[in-house]
């Protein structure tokens, strides 16, 4: 019986033109996750050589402010540039363009150097979804270990007080790390603070003979002296002595000391009083009080209020933290007023960086805000933009070309062949922390016989 031949219908040029449109985008975005690589090695470097230190609070900070990307954007770009820097098969995959950025990222979120080449086959046999949904099984394997490591640890503690044959008392205990933490403090506070009164006798006591002393004045304390708690508005407060002269300029001579006696710098106390509550005390020479004038805020309430409402958070460039402290532009000590022109509302670390770190802030004849760094350099609300080259694409694919990268549309295709995904059965094979499965009749032996070369080319035939 005769077969006629199969006709072959030539492929319409729109479809052809869609084809090649799409293998064009599939290309660049390979060249882009080659250069995504390069990015991350520079921020790695930037953050290890602190170059954002320069009054922001993290690399992040530094990049949200720099480049323009969101913060939380910005946080994950360092963590995964951290994180590549002991795993070079993901960094190299990356590099290469045989690895998104997208599934770099979810795949540093639990990869170690021990468990990287496993997660590498999942990434290079697995669509994004496909990793995410490994991910997310991985961590939550990661997290049943670890609570039960905790709770382990947990039924393990115990104190244990008896007496030896000759009377003396033997104590012997297993805590938890906190715990364990805070009585080495209290013991290392408790010695220090017998001994500064005790003094050194001939025989010096060994190191456990003071252990031992000092244990005994945390149990006499705990007994026979109660934690007086105060009023609870004033027991929160820091106190702090300044001389007028000294606030007004810190090059001129005065005593700058909190409460218990502790020199502060003079910066450091008009950083303190620029948003606090105020006492004058006025001194006879032989340094007797002789009149103490009345409490008020430097800042009065609605005065706070009015300030909050208009700047919305910290006003240093690339902060914006909600919540922060009144700064007087020019102190008050100074003969600033205290008025909204004369406040900017700044965060803790930057009120810091203001007075103790020579950043300087003005206010411009626009009434707009104007930072400089301590070389008096200007710190603009938002930098400008680089200059970008008439081709962009085109710089970018010679520099790849010339790093020897072949990069096509094809490069980021996974080996996936539309397989199910069971995401029990791949973290039960790749984990080293889950059950290792039995032989299941029908699973596929190349899975059960050497787990640590399984590929998610078991998306390929591996995973059911």
């Amino acid at each position: 019986m005769p077969f006629d031949a199969p006709a072959i219908v030539p492929t319409p040029e729109r479809v052809a033109a869609l084809d090649r449109l799409g293998d064009e985008i599939a290309e660049l975005s390979a060249h882009l996750e080659a250069a995504t690589a390069r990015l991350l090695d520079l921020i790695r470097e930037f953050d290890a050589r602190g170059g954002w230190n320069t009054g922001f609070r993290s690399c992040a900070a530094w990049l949200s402010w720099r480049v323009g990307l969101d913060l939380g954007a910005a946080r994950e770009r360092v963590r995964v540039a951290r994180a590549l820097a002991t795993l070079p098969r993901l960094a190299q995959a990356l590099s290469r363009g045989e690895l998104s950025y997208a599934k770099v990222r979810a795949l540093t979120r639990v990869a170690t150097p021990e468990t990287e080449e496993q997660l590498l086959s999942v990434g290079r046999a697995g669509t994004a979804s496909h990793v995410e949904r490994i991910v997310r099984g991985w961590r939550c394997v990661d997290r049943l270990a670890e609570a039960r490591e905790t709770a382990r640890k947990h039924a393990s503690r115990g104190l244990h007080v008896y007496h030896d044959e000759d009377g003396m008392v033997t104590i012997r205990g297993r805590l938890a790390p906190e715990v364990g933490t805070l009585l080495v403090q209290a013991l290392t506070a408790a010695r220090e603070t017998l001994y500064q009164k005790v003094g050194v006798s001939a025989e010096t006591p060994t190191m456990a003979q003071r252990q031992a002393d000092a244990l005994a004045l945390l149990a006499e304390t705990a007994l026979h002296h109660g934690v007086d708690p105060g009023n609870a508005a004033e027991r929160y407060q820091v106190v702090v002595h300044v001389d007028a002269p000294a606030l007004a300029d810190p090059d001129q001579p005065g005593q700058s000391l909190v409460e218990d006696g502790a020199h502060i710098s003079a910066d450091t106390a008009r950083r303190l009083a620029c948003d606090a509550s105020r006492v004058v005390m006025q001194h006879a020479r032989d340094g007797r009080v002789m009149e103490v004038a009345a409490r008020t805020r430097t800042i009065p309430p609605a005065l706070r209020r009015a300030l909050h409402y208009r700047d919305r958070g910290c006003r240093f460039p690339g902060c914006g933290v909600r919540f922060g402290q009144g700064h007087h532009i020019r102190h008050w000590a100074q003969g600033g007023p205290t008025t909204l022109s004369n406040l900017a509302l700044l965060c803790r670390h930057h009120h810091r960086a203001v007075h103790e770190e020579g950043y300087q802030v003005d206010r411009g004849p626009d009434r707009e805000l104007r930072f400089r760094r301590p070389d008096g350099r200007p710190l603009p609300e938002v930098p400008s933009p680089p200059e970008m080259p008439d081709d962009p694409v085109k710089i970018l694919r010679a520099q790849n070309e010339a790093e020897g990268l072949d990069l096509h549309a094809r490069t980021a295709i996974p080996s996936w062949l539309g397989e199910h995904l069971d995401v029990g059965w791949a973290i039960d094979v790749l984990h080293p922390r889950a059950q290792r499965p039995s032989r299941i009749e029908g699973a596929p032996a190349s899975l059960t016989s050497q787990p640590s070369d399984a590929k998610v080319g078991g998306l390929s035939h591996d995973f059911p």
